[in-house]
């Protein structure tokens, strides 16, 4: 904004500045040709006439407005509606055989008394059960007790003994009886055989 009041005055005072010029002749060189030991100088011609310089206004900048900020609304709280005795109850139970996550709660209200109580499986086995209460007169008081999980009983793997080696008994080879030639087959009648059959034959 500053700048803006700097750059402004300056062009006012640019447009308002009036410009001194010498006249047509110079008259501070007309006695100097009276001086001994320089030669007579002849007086200088006259300067022609300067156009008369225009005044320029400085240029009118538009006006700036100010854009008032939207006004906040104020958010008026409106006070929720008290219950002086509040009721609720609640109970949720997880057993997941794949993560082994296995808890569960269960809450109750009633005013300003709260009754509860959860369980869970600690990573050394034993279930951590936590019994709790709260009220105005005593404040929060919880009992925690550990009990251990009952291990199913798994009933014994029986070994299994491996088989003893077997030893290998001697080969004995059984005769095959000798087949006997086959008697030979009677020749069809009208049949001629071209030669021996062979599927290598060509």
């Amino acid at each position: 904004m500053v700048q803006k009041l700097i750059i402004l005055s300056a062009l006012v005072a640019a447009a308002s500045a009036v410009a001194v010029l010498p006249g047509p002749v110079y008259p501070g060189l007309a006695g100097i040709h009276g001086l001994p030991g320089l030669p007579a100088l002849s007086p200088l011609p006259a300067l022609p006439a300067l156009p008369a310089l225009t005044k320029i206004a400085a240029p009118v900048l538009p006006a700036i407005t100010k854009i008032a900020a939207p006004l906040a609304v104020a958010k008026v709280a409106v006070p929720e509606p008290y219950d002086p005795n509040p009721q609720y109850s609640f109970s949720y139970d997880v057993h997941d055989g794949t993560t082994g996550d296995v808890k569960n709660q269960q809450e109750v209200r009633s005013g300003d008394v709260v009754q509860g109580a959860y369980s869970l499986i600690e990573p050394d086995g034993t279930r951590r059960i936590v019994e709790y209460t709260a009220d105005p007169v005593h404040g929060f008081n919880a009992i925690v007790r550990r009990e251990p999980i009952a291990v199913k009983a798994v009933a014994p793997i029986a070994k299994v003994l491996a088989p003893a080696p077997l030893l290998h008994a001697p080969v004995i080879a059984k005769a095959i009886p000798a087949i006997s030639a086959l008697p030979a087959l009677p020749a069809l009648p009208g049949l001629a055989l071209p030669g021996p059959l062979s599927p290598y034959h060509g």
